[in-house]
């Protein structure tokens, strides 16, 4: 079963117009990497997903519900869960009151069960968020996200500017995730993991689907013309 559908999507920043026809869609259970070089779309795709830049033409649908005409908070309700560029923790609350803050009333995932995702967010609850290192405040960002018991998490580069070792964290609770059934939809430029994680690309150019299959299917050559810098 289809839980995000995306048709025609077509959105503009004032006159200037970014997307000109993104179609792509997530199944239930399902991780889908979306893909592109710098300046395509993918981001602009999100917020138009979250109608944070509404989209002016297309289809976005949510478990078969058309969702494009929502103010964002009542999407987020109905069950996205956004781990945004930047991270944009809440800086002057604790580690705990920032997951609290997005606390869904009912659900798998509670304090107790992202203490046990992320060991170290346990160790610094009582710390200002603003007081984290980068990768304390990624693992805080997903947890606050996982804390709303979101049908599909969407996650916007997760690992970028992370030392290696906390980018080996990150992806291993995004493992972790798709074998527990999370659908998830994710942008990354670490191809080396993205591609293992994820069971569908699709890929951006130029604010438009040019491209979408397996990962296995992206051949070298698919890499080199619509990845390559």
């Amino acid at each position: 079963m289809k839980l995000l559908e995306i048709a025609g999507l077509e959105t503009f920043y004032g006159a200037s117009q970014a997307l000109f026809g993104v179609d792509l869609d997530v199944a239930e259970g399902e991780v889908v990497a979306l893909m592109g070089r710098n300046g395509m779309g993918k981001t602009t795709t999100i917020r138009s997903i979250l109608a944070m830049t509404p989209a002016r033409a297309g289809k976005v649908r949510l478990g078969g519900r058309e969702i494009q005409a929502m103010r964002p908070h009542r999407i987020a309700r109905l069950g996205i869960g956004l781990v945004p560029e930047g991270r944009r923790c809440f800086p002057n609350l604790t580690v705990a009151e920032n997951l609290l803050a997005a606390a869904a009333r009912s659900g798998r995932w509670n304090l107790g069960e992202i203490n046990r995702l992320f060991p170290r967010l346990e160790e610094r609850r009582d710390q200002m968020a603003r007081t984290l290192s980068g990768g304390e405040q990624q693992m805080l960002a997903i947890g606050r996200a996982l804390m709303t018991n979101p049908r599909l998490l969407i996650l916007d580069e997760a690992t970028e500017g992370l030392a290696p070792v906390i980018r080996n964290d990150i992806w291993a609770v995004i493992r972790v995730l798709k074998a527990e059934g999370q659908s998830i939809l994710i942008v990354d430029k670490t191809l080396s993991e993205l591609l293992p994680s994820a069971d569908r690309c699709v890929v951006l150019e130029k604010g438009a689907t040019v491209w979408s299959g397996r990962p296995d299917e992206l051949t070298p050559s698919l890499q080199d013309r619509y990845l390559g810098v």
